[in-house]
């Protein structure tokens, strides 16, 4: 039989229809609007099988040996009691506070964020953490301070189309589809990376961009488009403030100042910004290339400027606002005592511009386990994720996760993070999980993440872990919901929808149909009702009004000042799409035929190092070393290299984040620099 569903392989959420017989998962298939011999296919997806019945998966509940040597096997009664009884230990020794949850990004960011928010302030702690300082959320932050929500690009019906730090033949097929059939209908391509990725192979003009310097590039354009006026001046005046404040910052950055901190050409930089102004519709598609710099705020304010800039907000083919669902708010903040601060306390505009995004500087964690600011940390529940290999200083974080008092982690499969756990449960996967996720309640349309098959083994889904932590701590109020539809229901109440009802409309139920330049009817969602090119907010907070106000700051490539030692500027690799961050390399069937664990170095700086093809490379840099094998290629800059991302769980030499520092932070999002670093090279002799 086939079923609807949503696979959560990775965060792209891409509708599929699975087969199953006699209760397995035999095959899965993306759903697309091309054509099937226009589809690109996801090896994830074709492997989904192998992952779900991998004999690595972990089947039951492990609960550390007494001696520390090793884990035992436990029934859930046994596991969920003991893992209740730290939450309890802890609150009365050092207080709720000192109890946090760790969410990564495997069990998505809609119902499965707000269950173990709802879970964390019910028990009174306000430290439920996720990952979004460095992925995608500083990036909503800065759309919805500029227009109130995050804008989506409609590249499918674009005539031009930016990509801007995201790769998206990698990480969002669904996407790389709208380009790819936009570029058919005629629409010209622009692509800004550092590395010529393959989608910048395709592209009509690819401008190969310094790391971290995005921000100069979108000012520049900005003053271009503003002292050719090419601007929209009809929607500049009746629906932006702050267009002179704009003016008087951008004019800082002409192109010609510009061009060679950026690694442009100053007719580059006038050409584009030209060809985005006057070419109607345009869209940009911004990513993960931005997430990882300290200046990420400011440089998507000053893209997102750019879109409002040039009437392409909320346009056909444009960047276009959502229409989000009626929903329940199941996270219960307002149970948090008054005095309640969380570990992120430094950061509050970033704490507080969501209702429901919450606390996202992961590595306020760490401070907090090692440093005891601004209180201790005793206990972390890990959900979903491997911060020993994903979050940035690899040795330093695993330096406070083996200091903590008591770990527990969430997971399918045994990692880096998991061996150092007191307590690991065994979770489901996307397949035998039904959920609400977060590109289901942002906007329209919506599909169902439905179950196909049963648990595996015995695992058990992230919902139903999570309600049953609470029930057992006393929440059974808090926790009603005995199957994750009752949940779902109950979340969806506002909107008059059901998970049945989904499930009876699996390519999507849109309750609301799509309406554009809806700010002609209804305010944005800012404290002005339009767009903000000043933001009063944060100048009220002491932060620049306007982005760049103050200059770029610091070099925001990490160890700049010890380029001298370190000669060589390193850019975490792209995010290959046979794995999601660190998961699935335990896969053979994924393993196999890809590009391998490589550094990516050019013909000149090969020979130069006296590389070949394959040899082992050692990589330094003020944190640590690294070593991979060399794969010689052109698709870097001389002098630059591109580290393959994620290995660190398959093999910890090659764990990338024990290069990457978290030392500095941006001062809005708490955002450090893990994307591009000073490093130097060597050959590893053969023994």
């Amino acid at each position: 039989m086939k079923f609807d569903s949503v696979c959560r392989l990775c965060s792209s959420c891409c509708p599929i229809e699975a087969e199953v017989r006699d209760g397995r998962l035999v095959s899965a298939q993306r759903k697309s609007f091309l054509a099937p011999e226009k589809r690109l296919s996801c090896p994830k997806l074709a492997a989904a099988p192998d992952i779900v019945y991998s004999p690595r998966r972990l089947m039951k509940p492990l609960i550390r040996k007494e001696d520390g040597s090793d884990f035992r096997e436990a029934d859930w009664d046994e596991a969920l009691d003991w893992v209740v009884a730290r939450f309890l230990h802890h609150r009365e020794k050092s207080g709720a506070q000192s109890v946090a949850w760790l969410r990564g990004m495997a069990a998505d960011w809609g119902a499965p964020w707000d269950y173990p928010n709802r879970l964390m302030h019910a028990f009174g702690s306000p430290n439920t953490i996720g990952n979004g300082s460095i992925c995608f959320v500083g990036r909503e932050f800065a759309h919805s301070y500029t227009y109130g929500s995050m804008a989506f690009p409609e590249a499918r019906n674009a005539r031009f189309i930016i990509v801007w730090g995201k790769n998206d033949g990698n990480t969002a097929l669904g996407a790389a589809e709208a380009v790819s059939y936009a570029r058919e209908q005629g629409a010209t391509l622009v692509v800004i990376d550092p590395v010529q990725t393959a989608l910048a192979r395709q592209a009509d003009i690819w401008l190969q961009i310094k790391p971290g310097h995005d921000g100069l590039l979108a000012m520049a354009m900005i003053h271009q488009i503003i002292e050719e006026k090419l601007y929209d001046a009809e929607f500049v005046e009746r629906y932006t403030i702050g267009f002179e404040q704009l003016k008087e910052a951008a004019a800082r950055y002409p192109a010609e100042e510009v061009a060679g901190r950026t690694w442009l050409a100053a007719d580059q930089i006038r050409q584009l910004a030209r060809l985005y102004a006057t070419t109607k519709p345009a869209c940009i598609i911004d990513g993960n290339g931005l997430d990882m710099h300290r200046e990420v705020f400011d440089t998507t304010r000053a893209i997102a400027m750019l879109r409002a800039l040039t009437g392409n907000l909320d346009k056909p083919g444009g960047d276009v606002l959502p229409q989000p669902i009626p929903l329940r708010n199941l996270q219960l903040k307002d149970r948090l005592p008054a005095d309640s601060v969380p570990i992120t306390c430094d950061y509050p505009l970033f704490n507080s511009f969501s209702e429901t995004w919450g606390n996202q500087v992961q590595g306020c964690l760490v401070d907090a386990i090692l440093e005891e600011t601004p209180y201790p940390v005793k206990m972390v529940v890990v959900q979903t994720g491997n911060p020993v290999v994903t979050m940035a200083d690899s040795t330093r974080t695993r330096e406070a996760f083996c200091k903590l008092e008591t770990l527990v982690v969430i997971e399918m499969f045994m990692t880096e993070t998991a061996r150092l756990a007191d307590v690991i449960l065994p979770a489901a996967s996307c397949f035998e999980t039904t959920q609400l996720n977060r590109f289901s309640i942002r906007n329209n349309p919506m599909y169902l993440q439905d179950a196909v098959i049963p648990p595996v083994g015995d695992t058990w889904p992230n919902w139903r872990i999570v309600f049953e932590l609470g029930r057992r701590l006393g929440f059974a109020e808090e926790f009603p919901w005995q199957t994750a539809e009752e949940a779902i229901d109950y979340q969806l109440g506002p909107a008059g929808v059901t998970a049945e009802k989904l499930r009876q409309n699996g390519n999507g139920l849109r309750i609301e149909e799509l309406r554009y330049e809806k700010y002609r009817e209804q305010p944005f969602k800012t404290p002005s009702g339009k767009v903000e090119f000043f933001s009063r907010r944060l100048a009220e907070a002491g932060l620049p009004g306007v982005p760049f106000a103050e200059g770029l700051g610091d070099d925001p490539i990490s160890f700049a000042d010890q380029s001298d030692s370190y000669p060589v500027l390193g850019i975490s690799g792209s995010r290959n799409i046979r794995f999601t961050n660190s998961q699935f390399f335990n896969i053979p069937s994924l393993l196999q035929g890809g590009a391998g664990c490589v550094v990516d170095i050019h013909p000149e700086d090969a020979r130069h190092y006296d590389l070949q093809e394959g040899d082992r490379v050692r990589i330094e840099s003020p944190k640590g070393g690294i070593e991979m094998a060399a794969r010689i290629s052109a698709t870097v800059r001389p002098g630059t290299v591109r580290i393959a991302w994620g290995w660190g769980n398959y093999d910890p030499l090659s764990n990338l984040n024990t290069l990457t520092e978290d030392d500095r932070r941006g001062r809005v999002t708490g955002t450090s620099t893990s994307r591009s670093f000073m490093c130097r090279l060597s050959k590893v002799q053969k023994k």
